[in-house]
């Protein structure tokens, strides 16, 4: 009995010795480096949510391209260059596709049915198909005139309430959206409805940054009492992106039942689908498809409108440059027009200038490793939460130009090369973003109009000092500036054109 037990002691201690050294083979180098970690807790006070990135702009001095942190027992790695970003997002997309596990945001307030959120799958690649079938480059060509009609609209509502420039802008980059997505009219838009969607995107932004809650990091804290504060916030949650996403949809299904349905990337999606597929699940499916398409639109194209709004009042220089360029093109008798893209170079690289400027999603949206992996001599664990820095390649050093000064001219210059930023404003790899046309289409038509028909400038007493949301889409905070029309030639050309 002694000799069979001694027997099996001896099994069980072969079979550990084997597993700890097959273990031990997987392990492949240092994790990245980083900011010494205490005892369990790790690196829990050193990332501030709020203010991401001044911590993250000091590790990358202190420790290079790659930085580790370790919060809770989760594993983060910061990727501080495009290099990095490219190696990894896109060459080893099969590893980095998988989106972190948000257990508030998706779980406990259900936006894990969208695709921002879906995993790396058949469920994400049916999502992505749908969205390629809507937002393919032959699609996005039919929308450019209804893309100028409503840039030329948010001029004549800029020339008519000059003061509510700000919310106008919101306004006007949901009207694009919602026409386009949802075959909505812009003159029937529902500002109800509006201002549930931007509140919904707000709850939104702040559930989706890395460490808003501290059930991401422990997700058994989901089964803690409803009272709890976090848990009302995300019922509350819950409640606005379940009316967010149903109201537009069911409106558009009930249009076409009635036959009163106007063209739409909703109506294609489901027309397009035979009645044999027509099951509740595919129509959840593309139901979600199309609100995230709205929700991605609509804030990336505000937020980039408000920032070219503040450049401009800064910058009066450029501002000019980039006018006499759309005078010398264009004359005095029409509005710009996307066809005019080629001919527009000072403007092209003047939007490039506004997206490097201030992104949209400074730290792009993160990833998880489906596998371990090793980069550089590191060990990246399966599991690993992948964050893109990319405001580390906005403003990567220049000899010429100075990162933090607003000059398009740099990505006129031959000599010293800027990295374009539709390279990484829309994500990388098997995640960029399906609407990254019509999205660079949107906000190119929305500046060059706005250049050709107002002058911009800072408020009367001359302060102008932005400051930005720390969230996922990193907006502007409501500012003043002063907008007017160049002449009275401009308005009549705007009032012309939305005759």
């Amino acid at each position: 009995m002694e000799r069979l037990d001694l027997a099996i002691v001896l099994s069980l201690a072969g079979i550990l010795a084997v597993y700890l050294l097959v273990k031990r083979s997987s392990y492949q180098g240092p994790f990245p480096p980083g900011p010494r970690q205490l005892p369990i807790l790790g690196n829990v006070f050193d990332f501030d949510p709020s203010s991401p990135w001044t911590s993250l702009t000091r590790w990358k001095r202190e420790y290079g391209s790659l930085v580790g942190i370790k919060v809770l027992g989760t594993r983060i790695v910061f990727l501080n260059s495009y290099e990095a970003m490219n190696d990894l997002l896109e060459k080893r997309g099969n590893i980095y596709s998988h989106r972190p596990i948000f257990t508030v945001l998706g779980e406990l307030m259900t936006l894990n049915k969208s695709i921002m959120l879906i995993p790396y799958g058949p469920e994400w690649r049916e999502c992505r198909r749908l969205e390629h079938l809507a937002l393919g480059p032959a699609a996005v060509k039919d929308y450019q005139k209804v893309q100028e009609r409503i840039a030329a609209t948010l001029c004549q509502n800029i020339m008519d309430d000059p003061a509510n420039f700000f919310d106008l802008v919101r306004l006007n980059s949901a009207r694009v959206v919602l026409h386009i997505v949802y075959g909505i009219s812009p003159r029937v838009i529902d500002k109800e409805y509006m201002s549930h969607a931007e509140e919904t995107m707000r709850v939104v932004g702040q559930a989706s940054v890395l460490g808003a809650f501290l059930c991401d990091f422990i997700p058994a804290m989901k089964y803690l009492p409803s009272w709890m504060p976090f848990q009302r916030k995300a019922q509350d949650g819950k409640a606005k992106i379940e009316r967010m996403v149903t109201t537009p949809f069911t409106r558009v299904k009930n249009e076409m039942a009635s036959g009163n349905a106007s063209p739409s990337l909703l109506n294609h999606l489901l027309t397009s689908i035979g009645d044999g597929e027509r099951d509740a699940s595919t129509e959840e499916r593309i139901m979600w498809t199309t609100c995230s398409m709205y929700a991605a639109g609509a804030e990336s194209t505000a937020g980039t409108t408000l920032v070219f709004l503040i450049a401009m009042a800064l910058n009066p220089a450029a501002q000019s440059r980039a006018q006499e360029e759309i005078d010398a093109v264009l004359g005095h008798s029409r509005l710009p027009q996307l066809s005019d893209k080629n001919d527009l170079p000072y403007v092209s690289a003047l939007v490039k200038e506004v997206m490097r400027w201030h992104p949209m999603l400074p730290l792009s949206i993160a990833r998880r490793t489906a596998a371990d992996d090793t980069y550089q001599g590191y060990f990246i664990p399966k599991g690993t939460v992948v964050v893109p820095n990319v405001c580390e390649i906005a403003f990567s050093p220049n000899a010429k130009y100075p990162p933090a000064d607003f000059i398009p001219e740099r990505f006129l210059d031959s000599e010293v090369q800027t990295m374009d930023p539709a390279l990484w404003a829309f994500g990388f790899g098997r995640r960029l973003c399906p609407g990254k046309l019509l999205g660079e289409a949107n906000v190119w038509i929305l500046i060059a109009t706005l250049l050709s028909v107002f002058n911009i400038k800072p408020p009367a007493d001359g302060s102008l000092d932005p400051h930005y949301e720390s969230q996922l889409v990193s907006l502007p905070k409501r500012f003043n500036c002063r907008i007017s029309p160049r002449s009275a030639d401009k308005v009549a050309i705007v009032q012309e054109a939305l005759v």
